[in-house]
Protein backbone atom coordinates (compact mmCIF):
# COMPACT_ATOMS: atom_id res chain seq x y z
CA UNK A 1 0.00 0.00 0.00
CA UNK A 2 1.26 3.46 -0.84
CA UNK A 3 1.60 5.21 2.51
CA UNK A 4 2.66 8.59 1.18
CA UNK A 5 0.30 11.29 0.00
CA UNK A 6 0.87 12.63 -3.53
CA UNK A 7 3.03 15.72 -3.45
CA UNK A 8 1.28 18.96 -4.16
CA UNK A 9 4.03 21.55 -4.20
CA UNK A 10 2.04 24.03 -6.29
CA UNK A 11 -1.16 23.88 -4.24
CA UNK A 12 -2.51 26.52 -1.85
CA UNK A 13 -0.91 27.06 1.53
CA UNK A 14 -3.37 25.29 3.81
CA UNK A 15 -2.02 27.09 6.87
CA UNK A 16 -3.46 30.28 5.36
CA UNK A 17 -6.74 28.74 4.23
CA UNK A 18 -7.82 26.55 7.13
CA UNK A 19 -5.76 25.82 10.25
CA UNK A 20 -7.62 22.62 11.31
CA UNK A 21 -7.31 21.09 7.83
CA UNK A 22 -3.65 22.08 7.77
CA UNK A 23 -3.09 20.40 11.14
CA UNK A 24 -4.54 17.18 9.74
CA UNK A 25 -2.32 17.35 6.65
CA UNK A 26 -5.07 18.06 4.12
CA UNK A 27 -3.86 19.26 0.70
CA UNK A 28 -6.02 21.35 -1.64
CA UNK A 29 -5.89 20.56 -5.36
CA UNK A 30 -8.69 22.70 -6.83
CA UNK A 31 -10.28 25.80 -5.33
CA UNK A 32 -13.15 27.63 -7.04
CA UNK A 33 -16.71 28.79 -6.25
CA UNK A 34 -18.11 25.78 -8.12
CA UNK A 35 -15.75 22.97 -7.12
CA UNK A 36 -13.18 22.16 -4.45
CA UNK A 37 -11.00 19.06 -4.45
CA UNK A 38 -8.20 17.84 -2.23
CA UNK A 39 -6.62 14.88 -0.50
CA UNK A 40 -5.76 13.66 2.96
CA UNK A 41 -3.25 11.03 4.04
CA UNK A 42 -4.83 9.09 6.90
CA UNK A 43 -2.34 9.41 9.76
CA UNK A 44 -2.67 8.34 13.42
CA UNK A 45 -3.87 11.89 14.16
CA UNK A 46 -6.81 11.33 11.78
CA UNK A 47 -7.77 8.23 13.75
CA UNK A 48 -8.12 10.03 17.09
CA UNK A 49 -11.15 11.62 18.66
CA UNK A 50 -9.16 14.77 19.37
CA UNK A 51 -5.57 15.95 19.62
CA UNK A 52 -6.40 19.05 21.63
CA UNK A 53 -7.70 17.76 24.95
CA UNK A 54 -5.83 18.71 28.14
CA UNK A 55 -2.89 16.43 28.98
CA UNK A 56 -2.12 17.63 32.50
CA UNK A 57 -0.84 14.84 34.73
CA UNK A 58 -3.00 16.30 37.52
CA UNK A 59 -6.13 15.05 35.78
CA UNK A 60 -7.91 12.20 37.44
CA UNK A 61 -8.99 9.13 35.38
CA UNK A 62 -12.08 11.08 34.42
CA UNK A 63 -12.41 14.81 35.05
CA UNK A 64 -15.46 16.93 34.42
CA UNK A 65 -15.18 20.26 32.62
CA UNK A 66 -18.44 22.16 32.98
CA UNK A 67 -19.43 24.75 30.39
CA UNK A 68 -23.21 25.07 30.67
CA UNK A 69 -25.19 23.61 29.09
CA UNK A 70 -22.50 21.04 28.19
CA UNK A 71 -20.60 18.59 30.35
CA UNK A 72 -17.35 17.29 28.87
CA UNK A 73 -15.67 14.22 30.33
CA UNK A 74 -11.95 14.11 29.56
CA UNK A 75 -9.82 11.05 30.16
CA UNK A 76 -6.32 11.56 31.55
CA UNK A 77 -5.02 8.60 29.54
CA UNK A 78 -4.83 9.93 25.98
CA UNK A 79 -4.65 6.40 24.58
CA UNK A 80 -8.34 6.12 25.46
CA UNK A 81 -9.01 8.86 22.92
CA UNK A 82 -7.49 6.85 20.08
CA UNK A 83 -9.78 5.23 17.50
CA UNK A 84 -9.13 1.56 18.39
CA UNK A 85 -9.38 0.26 14.81
CA UNK A 86 -6.85 2.72 13.33
CA UNK A 87 -9.24 3.96 10.65
CA UNK A 88 -10.23 7.49 9.63
CA UNK A 89 -12.38 8.97 12.38
CA UNK A 90 -15.88 9.95 11.26
CA UNK A 91 -15.50 13.34 12.89
CA UNK A 92 -12.53 14.09 10.65
CA UNK A 93 -14.66 13.30 7.58
CA UNK A 94 -17.32 15.68 8.86
CA UNK A 95 -14.71 18.37 9.54
CA UNK A 96 -13.42 18.08 5.96
CA UNK A 97 -16.97 18.33 4.62
CA UNK A 98 -17.84 21.42 6.68
CA UNK A 99 -14.58 23.17 5.85
CA UNK A 100 -14.75 22.60 2.08
CA UNK A 101 -18.43 23.52 1.88
CA UNK A 102 -17.87 26.68 3.91
CA UNK A 103 -14.98 27.81 1.71
CA UNK A 104 -16.99 27.12 -1.44
CA UNK A 105 -20.07 28.94 -0.19
CA UNK A 106 -17.94 31.88 0.97
CA UNK A 107 -16.48 32.27 -2.52
CA UNK A 108 -19.83 31.73 -4.25
CA UNK A 109 -21.42 34.41 -2.06
CA UNK A 110 -18.94 37.05 -3.15
CA UNK A 111 -16.87 36.55 0.03
CA UNK A 112 -19.73 37.54 2.30
CA UNK A 113 -20.11 35.79 5.63
CA UNK A 114 -21.59 32.28 5.71
CA UNK A 115 -22.65 30.03 8.57
CA UNK A 116 -23.22 26.29 8.54
CA UNK A 117 -26.66 25.40 9.86
CA UNK A 118 -26.92 21.68 9.14
CA UNK A 119 -24.59 18.79 8.25
CA UNK A 120 -25.50 15.21 7.51
CA UNK A 121 -23.01 12.51 6.61
CA UNK A 122 -23.19 8.85 5.62
CA UNK A 123 -20.18 6.58 6.08
CA UNK A 124 -20.01 3.70 3.60
CA UNK A 125 -16.54 2.24 4.10
CA UNK A 126 -13.48 2.81 6.25
CA UNK A 127 -10.11 4.22 5.29
CA UNK A 128 -7.16 2.80 7.21
CA UNK A 129 -4.06 4.58 8.44
CA UNK A 130 -1.75 4.92 5.42
CA UNK A 131 -4.61 5.30 2.91
CA UNK A 132 -5.06 8.52 0.98
CA UNK A 133 -8.57 9.96 0.85
CA UNK A 134 -9.73 12.13 -2.06
CA UNK A 135 -12.37 14.80 -1.40
CA UNK A 136 -14.68 16.77 -3.69
CA UNK A 137 -17.20 19.48 -2.81
CA UNK A 138 -19.75 20.92 -5.25
CA UNK A 139 -22.90 23.04 -4.80
CA UNK A 140 -26.18 21.24 -5.36
CA UNK A 141 -28.64 24.00 -4.37
CA UNK A 142 -27.86 27.70 -4.38
CA UNK A 143 -31.22 28.79 -3.01
CA UNK A 144 -33.29 31.87 -3.69
CA UNK A 145 -33.07 34.88 -1.44
CA UNK A 146 -35.38 34.71 1.54
CA UNK A 147 -36.64 37.61 3.60
CA UNK A 148 -35.61 37.03 7.20
CA UNK A 149 -36.72 39.29 10.00
CA UNK A 150 -34.49 39.04 13.04
CA UNK A 151 -33.53 40.95 16.12
CA UNK A 152 -29.82 41.63 16.03
CA UNK A 153 -27.41 44.07 17.62
CA UNK A 154 -24.99 43.87 14.66
CA UNK A 155 -22.20 45.13 16.93
CA UNK A 156 -24.09 48.39 17.52
CA UNK A 157 -24.96 49.96 20.85
CA UNK A 158 -28.66 49.23 20.46
CA UNK A 159 -30.71 46.32 19.25
CA UNK A 160 -32.69 46.86 16.09
CA UNK A 161 -35.02 44.79 13.99
CA UNK A 162 -33.54 44.27 10.56
CA UNK A 163 -34.77 42.87 7.32
CA UNK A 164 -31.99 41.28 5.33
CA UNK A 165 -31.62 39.20 2.18
CA UNK A 166 -30.23 35.82 3.13
CA UNK A 167 -30.05 32.61 1.13
CA UNK A 168 -29.53 28.94 1.86
CA UNK A 169 -26.96 26.98 -0.09
CA UNK A 170 -26.46 23.22 -0.01
CA UNK A 171 -23.10 21.67 -0.83
CA UNK A 172 -22.39 18.00 -1.44
CA UNK A 173 -19.05 16.61 -0.28
CA UNK A 174 -17.86 13.13 -1.27
CA UNK A 175 -14.83 11.19 -0.05
CA UNK A 176 -13.13 8.29 -1.82
CA UNK A 177 -10.15 6.10 -1.07
CA UNK A 178 -7.42 6.68 -3.63
CA UNK A 179 -6.30 3.66 -5.64
CA UNK A 180 -2.54 3.43 -4.96
CA UNK A 181 -1.71 2.03 -8.42
CA UNK A 182 -3.56 4.70 -10.43
CA UNK A 183 -3.90 7.53 -7.89
CA UNK A 184 -7.51 7.82 -9.05
CA UNK A 185 -10.79 7.57 -7.15
CA UNK A 186 -11.45 4.16 -5.65
CA UNK A 187 -14.33 3.08 -3.38
CA UNK A 188 -16.44 5.91 -1.99
CA UNK A 189 -16.16 6.05 1.79
CA UNK A 190 -18.50 8.91 2.75
CA UNK A 191 -20.99 11.43 1.42
CA UNK A 192 -22.18 14.59 3.15
CA UNK A 193 -24.69 17.38 2.63
CA UNK A 194 -23.90 20.74 4.22
CA UNK A 195 -26.51 23.52 4.40
CA UNK A 196 -25.20 27.05 4.86
CA UNK A 197 -26.85 30.39 5.50
CA UNK A 198 -25.17 32.85 3.14
CA UNK A 199 -24.95 36.57 2.45
CA UNK A 200 -24.71 37.41 6.14
CA UNK A 201 -23.34 40.83 7.09
CA UNK A 202 -19.55 40.82 7.31
CA UNK A 203 -18.30 42.55 10.48
CA UNK A 204 -15.75 45.28 9.85
CA UNK A 205 -13.12 43.49 11.92
CA UNK A 206 -13.40 40.46 9.63
CA UNK A 207 -13.46 42.30 6.31
CA UNK A 208 -10.21 40.58 5.26
CA UNK A 209 -11.42 37.09 6.13
CA UNK A 210 -11.56 36.06 2.48
CA UNK A 211 -8.10 37.30 1.48
CA UNK A 212 -6.48 33.84 1.50
CA UNK A 213 -9.28 32.41 -0.65
CA UNK A 214 -8.97 35.29 -3.09
CA UNK A 215 -5.24 34.63 -3.28
CA UNK A 216 -5.55 31.00 -4.33
CA UNK A 217 -9.02 30.62 -5.85
CA UNK A 218 -9.80 30.33 -9.54
CA UNK A 219 -12.61 32.86 -9.76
Amino acid sequence: MDSTAPENTSGPNMAELDAPLHALGFQMDELSPSRLTGRLLVTPTCCQVSSSFPTSTSLQPADLFLTPPCVLVVAADRSILAQPFKVLHGGVSALVAEALASMGAHMASGFRRVAGVQLSINHFRSAAAGDTVLAQAVPVHVGRSTQVRASSSLNLALTATICAEFSLKVWEVKLWKMEPSTREKGPQIAESRVTLLCNLPLPEEHKNAGDALRKYAKL
